[in-house]
């Protein structure tokens, strides 16, 4: 795909319910990525650079589907997956994310409603959008260097990847205008 006004690209982030730090554990982490791959393969989605916080992520995927299904694929199957391992691991957590009690129990919530959404329609805008996911847990202060932050896409970005990386990227499903840019 080419990016540009006719093909753009989405960036995303979700935040975490009351900004809680829910992925402080690479447990919590991986159970998202491992989402996001199920929502890639289930969505038809391409993913092409992300990056998991202690209490968001930002993620930039094709725009072949209207941004609230692909957020629905994302944050949904994301959120159910977590609700499902905190329930059965750490239910003390879990009482973090409730919202009201209904009827049949009680409704959790992972996500704020109100994710951000940015459309990207250039190779240029792309790759400040790329940059910035995997500056994030820099300026964060969790790593130094942006590959040494297990949970994003920068090692991919920089044809380091680990044999075992958290969610792989569909790189080469871009046809860049000029060779793939270096950082």
């Amino acid at each position: 795909m080419r990016i540009s006004i006719d093909t753009p690209v989405y960036f995303f982030t979700s935040v975490a319910h009351d900004r809680l730090p829910i992925f402080q554990t690479d447990k919590l982490k991986k159970i998202a990525c491992d989402a996001f791959d199920e929502a890639r393969r289930s969505a038809d989605l391409l993913i092409f650079a992300y990056v998991i916080m202690p209490d968001h992520y930002h993620i930039i995927t094709d725009g072949k589907r209207e941004p609230s299904d692909t957020l629905r694929y994302l944050n949904g199957i994301s959120a159910k997956r977590m609700i499902d391992y905190l329930k059965a691991n750490a239910p003390a957590s879990l009482e973090k994310l409730k919202m009201f009690e209904k009827k049949r129990g009680y409704k959790h919530s992972v996500w704020e409603h109100h994710t951000d959404t940015f459309l990207v329609t250039s190779e240029s805008m792309f790759m400040q959008k790329v940059h910035y996911i995997h500056q994030n847990p820099v300026k964060a202060g969790l790593v130094g260097h942006p590959d040494d932050y297990l949970f994003s896409s920068s090692r991919i970005w920089h044809r380091k990847p680990l044999e075992n990386e958290p969610l792989l990227m569909d790189l080469d499903q871009i046809v860049w205008r000029r060779s793939l840019p270096s950082f």
